[in-house]
């Protein structure tokens, strides 16, 4: 059942992107705009992998669920207030934010009703209306519900710059502890091999703008008492071998009326951990042995897991700087690809003699500093004042 009585458009949107903090969608800090009608709908300055930042609206077409997972604020029976859209409606009120400039660009879930297939399609009717009808040439991230169909996958990609399915957990038993009746290898993973496939062996020509969409994921750290190492394995398997472009991580934090609201929440330290181990592995030449896990399986919360690689690794053979290759240079705390490059174009001018002239490269030299040799010396180094 919908609960749209008494609320217009404007109300139901308030009250469903409100709902979407939990969702993480590029790099990003939630605000909100205040539009004529004079009442609040959560947007997001959002920054886009060229660097360009634009306004997100963040929503679900519904927040009516037939699911029951365990942690959800939209699970089946939880007592709150509900709201839905239909597809056209939604595109129009849409499109008159943009128009009047309050958003840029749409991420758009739903709630499941009536199945994953149904509710796929009603996402694939709106972001055809807006694309086809009305013309939106912006920014549009579309979830992919559980148990979604390959050609509703392919025609996702054809329409949006981003698709997504949260996996939740990373594997079946974790999964089970979160959502029992969601099935991880058929509804959920399924759908990400069938994206890298479409990207693989389809015509981008296709697609709304000639190029494939990006694909990302998301778990809920902490929700089933699984360690960083099982996410991060996971993690690993989809951005080497499924083409990921990112996984998220949202620690847990209990919710009234759900199985789990008496859980501890999760130290979002953790988060900022994951996220920190898991660029490592995508963009820094890691592998799983590389990262400092703990006995049982986790990240220490204490350091910067790049540090405590170093840490353990570098201390007593530090990288040469004037001789190193990339993947030995991307491994030193305080330089990251962009920085890299930099410093293998400037060792083909002359050699880097002192801390300096790293800084001006990019390089933060007090981090570095440890764990580096230039031209076979320690560098000099300021004693930091207590």
């Amino acid at each position: 059942m919908f609960y749209n009585r008494g609320m217009d458009a404007i109300s139901r949107l308030k009250l469903l992107s409100s709902q979407m903090t939990f969702e993480p969608d590029l790099e990003q800090k939630p605000v909100c705009f205040s539009p004529k009608e004079e009442r609040s709908v959560f947007v997001h300055p959002a920054q886009m992998p060229n660097g360009q930042s634009i306004q997100l609206l963040k929503t679900l077409l519904s927040s009516a669920c037939e699911r029951d997972c365990f942690y959800c604020p939209f699970r089946a029976g939880r007592d709150f207030r509900r709201a839905t859209f239909q597809p056209e409606e939604f595109a129009k009120l849409f499109m008159q934010l943009h128009r009047s400039r309050l958003a840029e660009g749409v991420f758009l879930s739903s709630g499941i009703a009536a199945g994953g297939v149904r509710t796929q399609d009603q996402l694939l009717d709106t972001a055809e209306i807006l694309r086809n009808k009305l013309g939106f040439r912006g920014y549009l991230h579309l979830k992919v519900m559980p148990g979604s169909e390959r050609a509703q996958v392919e025609r996702a990609m054809q329409l949006a710059d981003r698709v997504s399915i949260n996996l939740e957990a990373p594997n079946t038993e974790r999964l089970r502890k979160l959502a029992p009746h969601k099935v991880f290898m058929e509804e959920l993973l399924q759908p990400l091999k069938w994206a890298d496939e479409i990207r693989r062996t389809e015509n981008p020509n296709r697609s709304w703008n000639g190029r494939w969409p990006s694909t990302v994921t998301q778990f809920v750290a902490g929700g089933a008492d699984e360690p960083d190492l099982e996410l991060l394995t996971t993690t690993h398997y989809l951005v080497q071998r499924l083409g990921l472009k990112r996984a998220y991580f949202s620690a847990f934090s209990p919710i009234r009326d759900t199985p789990l609201e008496n859980k501890p929440a999760t130290d979002p330290l953790r988060e900022h951990r994951l996220y920190q181990a898991s660029f490592l592995l995508r963009d820094y030449g890691f592998d799983l042995e590389d990262l400092p896990f703990s006995g049982d399986g986790n990240l220490p919360l204490t350091d910067d897991p790049k540090l405590a690689y170093a840490a353990l690794n570098l201390t007593h053979t530090p990288v040469e700087l004037n001789r190193a290759e990339r993947r030995d240079l991307l491994r030193v705390p305080g330089i990251g690809p962009k920085s890299v490059e930099a410093i293998l174009k400037a060792r083909r001018a002359g050699k880097l003699g002192d801390l300096s002239r790293l800084r001006a490269l990019g390089v933060d030299a007090s981090r570095a500093a440890p764990f580096i040799l230039l031209d076979g010396k320690r560098p000099a180094q300021q004693l930091a004042l207590f």
